[in-house]
């Protein structure tokens, strides 16, 4: 972790002078208390997707090929007419022919933009009129129609989509034929044959939203995000473990022959320090809840966390580093000390122990001084801010010490509070962008199981400074945008 200067952090340090009746007192006691972190409550967006070419898969299995068949004889083709000859009028003979045909379908396609679902069925009618007016053996007229059924669906409280339907053809080309220069339509008989089968499509289509699976595709989803993630692999290990409670409705849209669900996830998200939390078993699928905000919001802890282990050969170093000159202690004989240990770690009070293990001897004289002084203090920090400074800081005892006080009159030597203060005083400003940039790039698409959840930290503030019994750590709490999608 980086070490930055926060010398007047340790203004507190003068009360040093005259400590000598701290001999022997001991070392602070050690705390083990966890890292306790309140859970956070998010709304996570969870866009479903379905593929609308399941619903034109299944529309072709239901709509048969060949629509309807015609087969009427003695119909009339031409009807009488009475034509002026100019002498006199005579009525011409009704024409009659016997007409078959068929109609059939083509593929179905399914597309559609913003709210509405498109279903689009071609269709093409042949039909024939046979022994014309005992003249002409056959006639054929071909015709195209198109049918076009909007759909806009709803969800009900149990998730099952419901439909209402907007249905409609147009014929892009009339079934006819050219007899003795007359038009002959057939539109008539072709729109008779057609009505019911635009009827049936009106009573089952609504019903066929169900082959898109959007509840099952739901169900995975809610089940699937029971789960924990990994925010941070090591130093610490951090896990984030996500507890569904609700899930909200929004409406959908659609785009690229795929229908999306707005879905909103409120869930519990609790940080844990350490071991991968277990997941907590999925319970069913709850009913449908309008969605109340914006999707999308993903709020969790990550603390800047202190390891002990790893500050004490940072601090061991940097005072053997001093310790190449000599120490100046006012009434003596310059000093050179020789340390050996440095041990910190968590005790009551939310303070933080600091043992410095060394000899220091007075040049000119022959009885070197040796052992450890203790000191404690409470690792405080402004609002929001990552710049760490000590209150409280002061000597709390000394253990294994001989050969008289100089190694506590070199800790209250000028400057050296100072030095000590350089060296314990946290900025984290710098360990605190790295986190952030760790977590960024852990959760920016961690897969768990079938279950991808995307994610972005945008804001983060920070908390009061901690000392644990596992760590020195500052929490931050961070929020972002999350989707969570289901990719088997």
């Amino acid at each position: 972790m980086r070490i930055a200067a926060s010398a007047l952090a340790f203004a507190g340090l003068v009360l040093l002078a005259g400590c000598g009746g701290w001999r022997d007192e001991g070392r602070p006691p050690r705390t083990d208390d966890a890292i306790t972190i309140p859970p956070q409550a998010s709304l996570v967006s969870v866009p479903v997707e379905a593929d609308l070419g399941n619903l034109a898969r299944a529309m072709e299995r239901q709509v048969p090929r060949r629509l309807w068949s015609i087969d009427q004889k003695d119909q009339v083709c031409i009807a009488s007419e009475k034509v002026d000859l100019g002498i006199a009028k005579v009525k011409t003979p009704k024409i009659k022919c016997r007409i078959v045909g068929q109609v059939t379908r083509g593929a179905i396609s399914v597309a559609g933009s913003g709210q509405r679902i498109r279903l689009s069925i071609p269709i093409t009618a042949v039909v024939r009129a046979e022994d014309i007016a005992g003249i002409l053996k056959r006639e054929t007229a071909t015709a195209r129609a198109m049918v076009h059924a909007d759909i806009r669906m709803t969800i009900a409280r149990d998730w099952t989509p419901r439909g209402t339907l907007d249905l409609d053809y147009s014929w892009t080309t009339e079934p006819h034929i050219e007899f003795l220069g007359q038009k002959i339509r057939f539109t008539q008989e072709a729109e008779r044959e057609l009505a019911p089968i635009v009827a049936r499509l009106e009573r089952e289509l609504p019903g066929e939203l169900g082959k898109l699976e959007l509840r099952r595709q739901i169900e995975k989803a809610w089940a699937s995000a029971f789960t924990s993630v990994v925010l941070n692999e090591r130093n610490p290990e951090v896990w984030m473990r996500i507890t569904p409670r609700e899930l909200q409705y929004g409406g959908y849209e659609i785009a690229s022959g795929r229908l999306r669900l707005k879905l909103g996830m409120r869930a519990l998200t609790e940080t844990y320090v350490g071991h991968k939390p277990r997941p907590r078993a999925p319970k069913p699928l709850p009913p449908m809840q309008p969605l109340e905000a914006q999707t999308g919001e993903l709020a969790f802890f990550l603390p800047v966390f202190g390891d002990y282990r790893a500050l004490q050969p940072v601090l061991l170093e940097a005072l053997q580093k001093r310790s190449r000159r000599p120490f100046e202690v006012p009434g003596l004989n310059p000093v050179d000390a020789t340390f050996k240990a440095a041990t910190i770690y968590g005790t009551r009070g939310g303070k933080i122990a600091v043992g410095l293990t060394f000899s220091a001897h007075e040049r000119g004289s022959k009885t070197p001084t040796s052992g450890t002084v203790w000191m404690t203090g409470k690792p405080v920090n402004a609002e929001d801010s990552r710049r760490v400074g000590f209150e409280d800081f002061e000597v709390t005892g000394t253990t294994d010490m001989t050969g008289g006080d100089l190694i506590l009159d070199l800790i209250n030597a000028p400057g050296v509070a100072p030095m000590v203060a350089e060296l314990l005083a946290q900025n984290f400003e710098r360990d605190y962008a790295e986190l952030l940039g760790k977590i960024d790039r852990a959760i920016e698409a961690k897969r768990t199981g079938d279950l991808v959840i995307h994610a972005e930290v945008k804001r983060a503030r920070t908390g009061q400074l901690q000392a644990a019994g596992a760590g020195l750590y500052l929490p931050v709490w961070a929020s972002g945008t999350a989707t969570v999608t289901i990719a088997p």
